[in-house]
């Protein structure tokens, strides 16, 4: 089952007895309140898998372990692409002008970050100087000449709009791609590495 859940995949189950004893009182407060935690890019024991607690402000984000065998529900970023919300902000509107397009571009999309996790639970998560968090599965590369073309899609909606790309080796920020740098940062489980290709695992491993 671990090897099953992504990074920024929703789950539900984690309880209160599962955080350290020195957990903040707002940690304990989101997880009593039945609020998913997200996973983490981390690595983890079997029977274990690396999440994220968010609280209700920004710089609340609290790294913990959660029993896989307490899982109820996930939901992955995907599954929220036409998810509509609620409430009324420009992280929504935009996912509004941008659906279209990334439906069309061939790639599995989906909804991450604060957007995600309102749309997916219901708990307020999104204000107005929210940015829109979306994730791209990129199996296979992306050409630069493609990631700045997308840039420029991104860049002509409501609100600023954050995309990783997901490669089979880790995250790159869309927008790093789309520079001039030769090399991009490269998120793995088990590490930060700068690398001129993310879709090379060798590259990865020297």
């Amino acid at each position: 089952m671990v090897s099953t859940l992504l990074a920024h995949d929703l789950l539900w189950g984690m309880t209160p007895q599962q955080l350290p004893v020195d957990a903040p009182a707002w940690v304990i407060e989101s997880i009593s309140a039945g609020q998913p935690v997200v996973v983490r890019r981390a690595l983890s024991a079997a029977g274990q898998v690396a999440v994220g607690v968010r609280g209700p402000l920004r710089e609340q984000r609290f790294a913990a372990l959660m029993q896989v065998s307490s899982l109820t529900r996930r939901v992955r970023p995907e599954e929220l692409r036409h998810v509509q919300g609620q409430r009324d902000f420009p992280a929504l509107r935009a996912l509004a002008q941008l659906r279209s397009h990334l439906d069309d571009s061939g790639w599995v999309w989906g909804v991450s970050g604060s957007a995600g996790f309102e749309l997916a639970s219901g708990f307020a998560a999104l204000h107005e100087g929210s940015d829109l968090d979306l994730i791209l599965r990129t199996p296979s590369p992306l050409s630069r000449r493609d990631a700045q073309a997308l840039v420029a899609v991104l860049d002509a909606v409501l609100c600023r709009v954050d995309l990783q790309l997901q490669t089979p080796s880790g995250a790159v920020a869309l927008r790093e791609w789309a520079g001039t740098s030769s090399r991009v940062l490269l998120k793995s489980a088990t590490q930060a590495t700068l690398v001129t290709d993310p879709w090379n695992p060798q590259e990865q491993a020297a």
